[in-house]
């Protein structure tokens, strides 16, 4: 596996808790004309310390970012604790859906307006995930052509996730997509 996704240390880390099975995602500046695109099924979660997130997120995640940010790797370092399936996305295109996740993750709502908002299109990509914890995680050194506000970056190398394990069981997975679900449809 080649694909990594750039998301917020602090998201990548609610994933790999658990307490969040999805992303909502506008698109980087550098997605092009066409905009984002879920282009991959398979791919490795990229901790990213763009942007305001710690100011970002409910109380509880800014807590939590003060307890992990003494250990992220130093910028001349990409580290991969998880890697995540694909399995199912959409295009939300009503705000009120967005309002209906309420619980289901960490960002604050206001944060999620803006993005909702920014641009041409009022709308984001919710992408499901299933998220799975490396057995150890993996170091490589920062290159310049995985910096910029993109989503998607190709490692320079082939990496392999064999023996890791999903952080929620099947059951657990199955009751957050179907809330999750419930949520975005109304």
């Amino acid at each position: 596996m080649t694909a990594a996704f750039k998301e917020w240390a602090i998201i990548v880390d609610a994933l790999g808790r658990g307490e969040q099975i999805f992303i909502l995602r506008k698109g980087g500046i550098h997605e092009g004309r066409g905009g984002f695109q879920p282009e991959y099924r398979e791919f490795f979660l990229f901790p990213t310390l763009f942007h305001q997130q710690r100011e970002s997120v409910l109380p509880p995640a800014q807590a939590r970012f003060d307890q992990i940010a003494p250990d992220f790797p130093p910028s001349t370092i990409l580290r991969f604790q998880y890697w995540t399936e694909l399995t199912e996305w959409q295009r939300v295109e009503d705000f009120d859906a967005i309002v209906r996740l309420e619980g289901l993750h960490i960002w604050r709502e206001e944060v999620l307006r803006e993005k909702f908002e920014w641009g041409r299109e009022r709308s984001v990509f919710a992408l499901v995930l299933r998220v799975y914890q490396l057995p150890v995680a993996i170091e490589l050194p920062m290159l310049p052509e995985y910096g910029g506000c993109k989503s998607w970056v190709q490692v320079a190398n082939h990496l392999k996730a064999e023996g890791s394990v999903p952080v929620l069981s099947d059951l657990e997975f199955e009751r957050e997509r179907s809330d999750l679900l419930k949520a975005l449809t109304g």
